[in-house]
C-alpha cells in the first residue's frame, strides 16, 4: 500500500485563512486599505515575509490589490451585486422597484431576527450610532437632504445585516447598499407627498424595530421589519395608481 506525502502547511496559508475570515465577516470591507504591513504581522504575531507570501496569494486570488503609492487594498468591485448600468436600470424602473421591496421584504426580515439573536455590545453601539443618525434626518426635515435620508436609512438597515452576523445575509446588504440608498431616495418624496401620517409611521417603525433588536426580541424585530416592508409598498401602490389617474386624465385633456 502506498501512502502520499503530508505536505507542511505554510504559515502563509494560515494568514490567509485569517485574512480571508476578517473579509467574510465584514472587519475588512471592499474597497479598505490594509494596516502597514508592518502592524498587521506585530497583530499576527508573524515575520513580514509571511504576511507578505499571504498577501501576494490573495491579490493572485483577486481579493487583494497593489495600489501606486503604496499599501494594499480589497479590491473595490468585491461584493459588487449589480454594475453601475444595471443600478441606473433598476432605479428607474417602477416594476424593479416593487422587485426590490419584495426581496427586501425577505431579506431584511431574516437579517432584524439574527440580529436580535446574535448582536454584541458593539454591534448594538453601532447600531445605536446608525439609528440616531436617522432619527437626526427625522427631526430636521427640512436640513437634511433625500440623499442624506436615503444614505441614513440604508446604514441603518445595513447595521442590522452586520449584526445578524450572517456572512451570506451582510454581503447581500453591502451588494446592495446603493441600490438601497437610491430606492429611499426615489421612494420617500412621494411617499411623503401621498400620506401626511407617513414621516411619522416610518420613524415610529424604525425605532420599534430597534427596540426589538436591542432588546433581544427576535420573533418581534421579524415581525416589525415585515411590517415596514409592506407599509412602504402599500403607499408606494397609492402613489403609483395615483400617478396612473393623473397621466389619464392629462391624456383625455388632450383629446
Amino acid at each position: 500500500m502506498g501512502f502520499d506525502q503530508v505536505r507542511q502547511r505554510r504559515l502563509s496559508d494560515d494568514i490567509v485563512e485569517r485574512l480571508e475570515a476578517m473579509i467574510l465577516e465584514g472587519t475588512l470591507r471592499a474597497g479598505e486599505r490594509l494596516p502597514a504591513e508592518r502592524v498587521l504581522a506585530e497583530q499576527f504575531g508573524v515575520s513580514r515575509p509571511s504576511l507578505r507570501e499571504a498577501i501576494q496569494k490573495l491579490a493572485a486570488k483577486g481579493i487583494l490589490v497593489s495600489r501606486q503609492g503604496g499599501g494594499n487594498y480589497v479590491v473595490d468591485t468585491l461584493g459588487a451585486t449589480f454594475s453601475d448600468p444595471l443600478l441606473e436600470l433598476l432605479e428607474h424602473s417602477a416594476d424593479a422597484q416593487h422587485d426590490l421591496l419584495e426581496f427586501r421584504h425577505t431579506l431584511e426580515a431574516s437579517c432584524a431576527y439574527y440580529a436580535a439573536l446574535r448582536a454584541t455590545e458593539l454591534d448594538r453601539e453601532r447600531l445605536t450610532v446608525a439609528f440616531e443618525a436617522l432619527q437626526q434626518c427625522y427631526a430636521h426635515p427640512g436640513e437634511a437632504s433625500r440623499a442624506e435620508e436615503g444614505a441614513a436609512d440604508a446604514r441603518f438597515h445595513l447595521a442590522i445585516a452586520e449584526a445578524s452576523h450572517n456572512a451570506v445575509l451582510l454581503h447581500t446588504i453591502r451588494g446592495l447598499f446603493d441600490l438601497l440608498k437610491r430606492n429611499v431616495v426615489t421612494n420617500i418624496g412621494g411617499m411623503y407627498k401621498q400620506r401626511e401620517e407617513t414621516r411619522e409611521m416610518l420613524i415610529s417603525q424604525h425605532r420599534e424595530l430597534y427596540r426589538a433588536i436591542m432588546d433581544g426580541q427576535a420573533e418581534v424585530a421579524r415581525e416589525v421589519s415585515s411590517r415596514h416592508i409592506l407599509y412602504v409598498q402599500e403607499v408606494l401602490a397609492e402613489v403609483q395608481q395615483q400617478a396612473q389617474r393623473l397621466a389619464r386624465a392629462e391624456r383625455r385633456k388632450g383629446m
